[in-house]
């Protein structure tokens, strides 16, 4: 059962693939680069398809069609996809660091997960619903909790 940890990242089905993510929704997220800095921060604008209420793609197997700019995640770019959160167990597993003791995977729900904070339930801003992203920055996605 416990297959992230006998399996390589590129070793796993796409059904594994999918179980490891946490549906925590940080990815979702708009993200703002610092032109002079390189610097990335985070908002908490979600994309138009994110639920606030679940941390779901409204339209997950469409995604691509609907939002061109949405970034699959896979074993090939994991290693590039720099802007991902350290609490990701996408970031995690490919970092040789176990999955958190909040993961649903681990726990049999979202509940952890959503009780210690790492998800983006009740925080975000739908991205049709603002201007400038720039008045939206904020630091609690970059938590990582063990």
């Amino acid at each position: 059962m416990s297959f992230w940890l006998s399996k390589t990242l590129n070793e796993m089905t796409q059904d594994e693939w999918e179980q490891l993510c946490d549906g925590c929704g940080k990815c979702c997220l708009n993200k703002l680069i610092d032109d002079e800095t390189d610097k990335l921060y985070y908002t908490n604008v979600a994309c138009k398809l994110l639920s606030d209420k679940d941390c779901s793609c409204s339209h997950y197997s469409q995604r691509f069609e609907i939002v061109p700019q949405c970034t699959a995640v896979t074993p090939q770019n994991i290693a590039s996809l720099d802007w991902l959160p350290d609490s990701c167990a996408y970031r995690r597993l490919s970092l040789g660091r176990p999955l958190p003791s909040w993961h649903p995977l681990l726990t049999g729900s979202k509940k952890q997960m959503h009780k210690k904070g790492m998800s983006v339930k009740g925080k975000t801003v739908n991205e049709t619903r603002v201007r400038d992203l720039e008045d939206y920055i904020v630091i609690w996605p970059l938590q990582d909790a063990d």
